[in-house]
């Protein structure tokens, strides 16, 4: 768990962060709004995923099922609210939390009674059951064209109807900075300990008197219901809930964020929930490949920045308290040029390739890069071959002078640790 998450200075931060985002130039649109919401929702999301991945070592394939069962609990709360209910909107989630803590009870009963591959296995066994059990159930479920409501059609709560975006975008935030914080408090707690202590060595926590099955179940249950609250979030923002929010790709996605964002770090969840919503939105207007690329960056930081966008960040930010931090400044600078050179030979045999491959009826001319070319002839794919390999030759050659500057920042954390 991140260290410096601990601390109230960075609670205060965050709030203060969270407050001002809707006003910084280029997310004041209800596009911006729309996006920073959507980053909320995920990251509440991941936030559930990391108490299970990387407090408790669980690997989960099917934590979506809570997500979407908080999110249709949470539309049909709205709907009854549409009718007449007198529950205010920001209450509606938390309908969502207690469906994902009562079906996290039911299944968590029988996930949990093994780690490890098994439960792996037997989570992606309830994913598939719920995923099956959406289309055979419409009266709950909506079938194909899902469950909706509206948002607006509410008891107004503090003069507010949520109409706007940014109301709503405001609604998320708080929820996620609540959400933040118990369970950054959950992990403080004794229970919260054996959970780290049942991920790296459960034969132990039973040697010493505890049973590590209650505790998975424990974890895993809190976990459900902060995936519903995600899911009641969820419900607000779009107000509609389909048979997608309990699919695998979403319980893939949210896999993505935390490994991205970083598996053992606090943080690590919101920053990668932000990466890779980021991503979804921003590379799917440019480019049809992009599930591909999400791949390829997944595939990246797994093999060579375990530690994720969170360990990364915290290993820059002990550099800068070296003397060597310099030298590290001068060769990324003198990297980046062949770096960037390297993706874009990349990325342009990717476009060329998936180009020819599925969209055979666009033609062989296109424009990528700003450049024209057609890739019916030799010429482009020679030529962002010769880019890739000569930014990659480049890249090998400057590389040992990366890891010297690295290798000085290294011994001079170590002699003032």
């Amino acid at each position: 768990m991140t260290k410096g998450a601990t601390r109230p200075a960075w609670w205060v931060g965050a709030a203060a962060l969270l407050a001002v985002l809707p006003w910084v130039p280029g997310l004041q649109s209800d596009f911006g709004r729309s996006l920073l919401s959507q980053m909320g929702i995920a990251a509440v999301f991941a936030l559930s995923y990391n108490l299970l991945l990387g407090q408790t070592g669980l690997l989960s394939f099917g934590h979506a099922v809570y997500f979407g069962l908080g999110g249709y609990a949470a539309i049909h709360l709205l709907r009854a609210v549409n009718g007449g209910w007198p529950i205010p909107v920001p209450l509606v989630p938390l309908a969502g939390a207690a469906a994902g803590l009562g079906f996290g009870i039911v299944f968590g009963a029988l996930t949990t009674r093994r780690g490890g591959t098994i439960f792996a296995l037997i989570t992606l066994g309830v994913g598939e059951l719920v995923r099956a059990a959406s289309l055979m159930l419409p009266s709950f479920f909506g079938g194909e064209e899902g469950v909706t409501a509206s948002r607006t059609e509410a008891p107004r709560w503090l003069g507010l109807d949520f109409g706007s975006q940014l109301q709503v975008y405001y609604l998320i935030a708080a929820w996620l900075f609540v959400a933040a914080i118990l369970i950054h408090a959950f992990m403080r707690t004794p229970v919260g300990r054996l959970c780290n202590a049942v991920r790296d060595n459960p034969e132990r926590v039973e040697f010493v008197g505890y049973d590590p099955r209650r505790v998975r179940f424990i974890a895993f249950s809190v976990a459900a219901a902060f995936a519903g609250l995600a899911g009641g979030l969820h419900a607000i923002n779009y107000e509609i809930v389909t048979g997608e929010a309990v699919g695998a790709t979403r319980s893939g996605a949210v896999l993505l964020m935390v490994y991205i964002g970083g598996v053992h770090h606090f943080v690590g969840a919101v920053l990668g929930a932000a990466a890779i919503t980021w991503l979804q939105v921003s590379l799917s207007d440019y480019t049809s490949a992009w599930l591909l690329y999400l791949g390829l960056i997944f595939m990246g930081m797994v093999a060579f920045v375990p530690g994720g966008l969170a360990g990364l960040a915290m290993i820059h930010l002990s550099a800068l308290r070296t003397r060597a931090v310099a030298a590290i400044a001068r060769s990324y600078l003198l990297a980046l040029p062949f770096a960037l050179a390297t993706l874009a030979g990349a990325a342009t045999l990717i476009e060329i390739a998936y180009r020819r491959s599925t969209q055979p009826e666009a033609g062989a001319l296109m424009t990528l890069f700003w450049i024209p070319m057609d890739t019916a002839k030799p010429w482009p794919w020679i030529g962002a071959a010769g880019v890739l390999a000569l930014g990659a030759a480049a890249l090998a050659r400057i590389r040992p002078r990366v890891a010297a500057a690295w290798e000085r920042a290294a011994e001079e954390i170590h002699a003032h640790a």
